[in-house]
């Protein structure tokens, strides 16, 4: 699936299914809570926190799914499109970082 096909995909997935898109602040706190979700899993499985009961069924990939859709779902509507966004972005990253981290002596 590409990104475009994604954010069709989540548009019509909104638009049947959901009802409707929650409005921007809505979802810009959903994406947060998201993000959040998926700290937890890495501080725990990376990091030094250990793991609770209530931790137990947790699926990293399933955590990451949920903030790319909240991604998707505001990109949608504040008419981003991620396809150009990203090219655009790497493009900026490119030039900037071209020498950037091979200079690095943290990353040798």
């Amino acid at each position: 699936m590409t990104i475009q096909e994604a954010q069709e995909t989540v548009d019509k997935w909104i638009n049947t299914t959901g009802i409707r898109y929650f409005n921007e602040l809505t979802n810009t706190a959903i994406l947060m809570e998201e993000v959040g979700e998926v700290a937890r899993i890495m501080a725990r499985k990376y990091g030094e926190q250990s793991f609770k009961k209530s931790d137990e069924g947790k699926d990293l990939g399933d955590e990451f799914a949920d903030v790319l859709f909240v991604l998707i779902c505001l990109a949608n509507q504040t008419g981003v499109n991620l396809t150009e966004a990203l090219e655009k972005n790497l493009e900026k990253k490119s030039i900037r970082d071209s020498e950037r981290h091979k200079n690095n002596e943290k990353l040798k």
